[in-house]
């Protein structure tokens, strides 16, 4: 079975997964909010936002075309160590792990967008990263990740109240999730848990008049099934 979501990758896709139904998932304690969906129902490319219930349990898997993991709220455990709010995890091609969360959590997660067994396996707490001032003025970084031979890019923005940005290009398309705060832009608001997916050659208009922080990735579009 097929269910597709946002695959038109030469569109632009946005979601407020606040606004979205919880589904189920072959864990009964699992639940998630699927923005992206391309192939089959339990072992296609997908982009989603996923909650554990208290003591939620997830069988051992594999993750073939590796895992990303930017944890929301909580602690997300499994047998390799415990990753409270703020973490990041990358787990390459070929990663094997059983999840669980004791207190609960929740998290956006990438599947299957991850190939190449070259990868860096990265496990890393945000907040002891530093800022780094960016272009334009207002806006800085933390880099979550890069590496040469692979095309994407991930990491944290945080604008000051009142940054604006205008015709920001994005060569190779982008994805942003709100962390914090709110973006607006042509088409409207986008507050805390919203999702938006940009096509490849877009410019970007956009401001946020009291301040955010985002989750950025570029050069994904390469790696998606459409």
């Amino acid at each position: 079975m097929t269910t597709d979501v946002n695959t038109e990758i030469d569109r632009t896709q946005r979601m407020d997964t606040k606004a979205m139904n919880w589904s189920p998932s072959p864990s009964g304690t699992v639940w998630r909010k699927r923005v992206h969906h391309s192939g089959p129902e339990e072992a296609g490319q997908v982009t989603s936002v996923v909650r554990y219930a208290p003591q939620a349990t997830f069988p051992a898997h594999d993750h073939p075309d590796g895992e990303e993991i930017f944890v929301l709220e909580g602690v997300f455990s499994d047998e390799h160590g415990d990753w409270p709010t703020g973490s990041y995890l990358l787990h390459p091609e070929g990663f094997r792990h059983a999840p669980f969360s004791t207190p609960g959590c929740l998290l956006l997660v990438k599947l299957r967008q991850y190939p190449g067994r070259d990868r860096r396996q990265l496990r890393c707490r945000v907040d002891q990263l530093p800022w780094v001032p960016s272009a334009p003025p207002g806006i800085e970084h933390k880099c979550l990740y890069r590496q040469p031979g692979f095309r994407d890019e991930t990491w944290l923005e945080r604008w000051a109240p009142g940054t604006a940005i205008h015709g920001r290009h994005f060569p190779d398309g982008a994805e942003c999730f709100v962390l914090e705060g709110a973006l607006v832009d042509e088409e409207g608001r986008l507050e805390e848990g919203a999702w938006l997916r940009l096509p490849m050659d877009s410019r970007y208009h956009a401001h946020s008049p009291k301040g955010c922080t985002l989750y950025l990735k570029t050069g994904g579009l390469h790696y998606l099934q459409h």
